[in-house]
Formats: structure tokens, C-alpha cells, sequence
């Protein structure tokens, strides 16, 4: 494995914050790379979130759930669609109309939802595609993106919406950044 040290750490905060910041600790320095998911993965997951939290509770109108995360409605329509596409959310037309989870959020992980909204669990283009690069064949740093999408999307595969209500209702932030700056995260598990 390229990446034998390489440790991904993934900060799940989205009930306040904007931002899922995937960090990549360097072994030679102390300084940080940050790669940033789409806003779409960002909003999709806290609008799955929000869902989460509500569920067992009757359809949640868009519009309540744009209120409460401060994102655009017409932003949580377009990323509604692939969500109901791929039978994540079930929607219902009328008065008490809304949307809903079709399973409990235990049974919902962050990277399917996230791999559903990047377009897949790749970092780039040419990992599925090779043909869209002329320098596949000789480029070496394609294989350090496929091995860092395959941790990042094994990741979160292992974290389920479910798990995300309980970091929230334990107050898990402050763990989550010890966790984050610790110097030997490498055996440490989040409790």
C-alpha cells in the first residue's frame, strides 16, 4: 500500500459548520494538506443528516430542512433528485407533503451518499476513465489519488447517519479534535 502511513481523518461537524475536511497529516512536516469535497456532498450530507434526525417523524418539506441548515432551497431541490433516484429518499406530493429516509439512518452510510453525489469514489477523472488522459499509462500520481479515494470512500463507508446523530448528541466534537491533532492517531479509535 502506498499510503501505509498516511492517516484520513474526517471531521463531521455539519450541523454547524459548512465544511467535511478530509486532512491528510504529512509525515515530513507539520503543516496540513486539505482537500475540500463539492458543496453539493457538503449540503446533500447535512440534508441527509437533517432528514436523519427527523426520521419516524412524517415527511420534512425541503423548506424546513433549507431554514435549518441556511442553504438554498433550490440548491437542496437539485441535489434532492439523485438522492430519490438512487431510493435513499422517498418523496410524497400534497399538503403534508415532504421528504423522508426509505431506511433508518444506521442503515445510511455518509459515503454512499457522498459517492452518489461526487458521481463516484474517485478523486479524478481518470481513474475510471482512463482514456479522458494521454499520461495514464506513465503517470505515477494517478495511483496516489486511486489509493487515497479508496481510504476516503472506506471511511466513510464506515460511518452511518446514525453514528453521526450520536457524535452530535454526545457533544463528539472536542474528541473528534483531539483526535485530529493527536501526533500518533494511528491506533486511536473515536469513542
Amino acid at each position: 500500500m502506498l499510503f501505509s502511513n498516511l492517516t484520513v481523518a474526517l471531521l463531521f461537524y455539519s450541523l454547524v459548520s459548512d465544511y467535511i475536511i478530509i486532512v491528510f497529516p504529512l509525515d515530513t512536516c507539520t503543516q496540513r494538506e486539505i482537500m475540500k469535497l463539492s458543496t453539493k456532498s457538503r449540503y446533500g450530507t447535512r440534508m441527509i443528516l437533517d432528514l436523519a434526525q427527523h426520521y419516524g417523524q412524517g415527511a420534512i418539506q425541503l423548506g424546513e430542512i433549507a431554514n435549518r441548515q441556511k442553504v438554498s432551497i433550490k440548491y437542496l431541490e437539485q441535489i434532492i433528485r439523485p438522492l430519490k433516484k438512487a431510493g435513499l429518499v422517498k418523496s410524497f406530493r400534497g399538503a403534508k407533503g415532504g421528504h423522508m429516509l426509505t431506511k433508518p439512518p444506521g442503515q445510511v452510510t455518509v459515503g454512499e451518499v457522498v459517492a452518489l453525489l461526487e458521481g463516484g469514489k474517485t478523486l479524478v477523472s481518470c481513474d475510471n476513465e482512463p482514456e479522458v488522459c494521454n499520461r495514464v499509462d506513465a503517470c505515477v500520481t494517478r495511483y496516489i489519488w486511486m489509493e487515497a479515494a479508496t481510504a476516503m470512500y472506506e471511511r466513510l463507508a464506515a460511518i452511518s447517519f446514525a453514528d453521526l446523530l450520536s457524535m452530535n448528541a454526545n457533544g463528539c466534537q472536542e474528541k473528534f479534535i483531539d483526535y485530529l491533532t493527536s501526533n500518533d492517531n494511528s491506533s486511536q479509535e473515536i469513542k
